[in-house]
């Protein structure tokens, strides 16, 4: 049997689909699956031992392009899929299967996709809670009602990542040999509202180099300005033992280092999603977004919010535009949940 799968175009979401890969492995085993997502995500979708090639979708959101769609799903028509399953829930998402004529396509309703989707699958959102389940409950050939009837334990994320990777990659960026690593990812796409404040990071930094440590900060180019702030924060003699990668590193290669680190402490990003995947012991640090749907998919994650529900913040009212609720987790206790998994994790 040959699936494609119209994939999800953030990195948190990306992670969180390779549940449903995993899925339809264990339904199929005999499955050769294609994911179809945009470029940026093959360094994942190539970790993924479930995923047999990644396919780049060259239009971005927005892009209705019914005719660059059209020719799309036309190429694919050769490679004889047998089924499809769509991720996103736009209408324009699922045109690519249809045009490629697969026998089954499979998703939820979301824009009304009638047609474009002939195995459509109406999303009762109470009854599947968290977004990791979504995916999962597409695998099953018969619809699932609820979470709680879904026919086997969710399996989880798991990134590859060798050990000569980890060796290789390191020393490449010349991190020390001598102290092991924690990761800090201090960025937020939607802003300083879900960043847990710079000030805080470098206390955090601070003492973890005291203790040995050496800190890795990881994010994009548009995370580098936090990274050198967080850095300059710091006591001088403890600089040495903090670099700043954000906007230096490849996903591929930032995939790589958090596999090396002894642990990571994030806000809610798509890189704790990576981190968490990577099975990494890992604080995850939450504000007016919610891991009540999208949490981390970890035994070695702890989750720390000071609030509940969720908030549509873009920006708070300090200075920084950080939440008060972010503000409000003061470093040792951090310390204290990252130092507990440290410690079990050497157990």
């Amino acid at each position: 049997m040959k699936i494609l799968v119209i994939g999800p175009s953030w990195v948190g979401d990306m992670m969180m689909s390779q549940s449903l890969y995993r899925t339809l492995k264990a339904e199929h085993p005999e499955a050769v699956i294609d994911v179809m997502a945009p470029a940026w995500c093959r360094p994942l979708l190539s970790r993924m031992p479930e995923v047999n090639q990644a396919l780049a979708m060259p239009l971005g959101h927005g892009a209705l392009a019914l005719g660059e769609r059209r020719r799309l799903g036309k190429t694919l028509q050769a490679s004889g899929y047998d089924r499809a399953y769509v991720l996103p829930n736009s209408f324009k998402s699922a045109l690519v299967p249809f045009f490629a004529g697969i026998k089954r396509r499979t998703g939820w309703r979301g824009e009304l996709r009638y047609g474009v989707l002939n195995d459509v699958r109406v999303l009762d959102k109470a009854a599947f809670p968290l977004m990791v389940q979504r995916y999962v409950a597409l695998g099953y050939d018969k619809p699932v009602p609820s979470a709680q009837q879904l026919p086997q334990p969710l399996l989880w994320p798991q990134l590859r990542v060798e050990d000569d990777e980890k060796r290789m990659t390191a020393a490449q960026f010349g991190l020390s040999a001598d102290r092991p690593v924690i990761g800090f990812c201090p960025g937020a796409e939607f802003g300083p509202a879900k960043r847990w404040p710079h000030y805080h990071y470098a206390a955090l930094a601070e003492q973890l180099i005291s203790e040995g440590y050496q800190v890795v900060l990881f994010g994009s180019a548009k995370d580098r300005e936090t990274g050198d702030t967080i850095v300059q924060t710091l006591p001088e003699a403890a600089r040495h033992h903090c670099k700043n990668l954000a906007g230096d590193t490849q996903l591929e290669q930032a995939v790589i280092l958090l596999a090396h680190c002894a642990a990571v402490v994030s806000n809610d990003s798509g890189l704790m999603h990576i981190a968490a995947a990577l099975n990494r012991p890992l604080v995850a640090l939450y504000g007016p977004s919610s891991p009540d749907f999208t949490p981390p998919l970890s035994h070695q994650a702890r989750v720390i919010r000071l609030i509940t529900g969720y908030h549509k913040v873009r920006k708070g009212d300090a200075a920084e535009g950080y939440h008060q609720s972010l503000i409000d987790i003061q470093p040792m206790r951090v310390h204290q949940e990252l130092s507990a998994l440290l410690t079990a994790a050497q157990e």
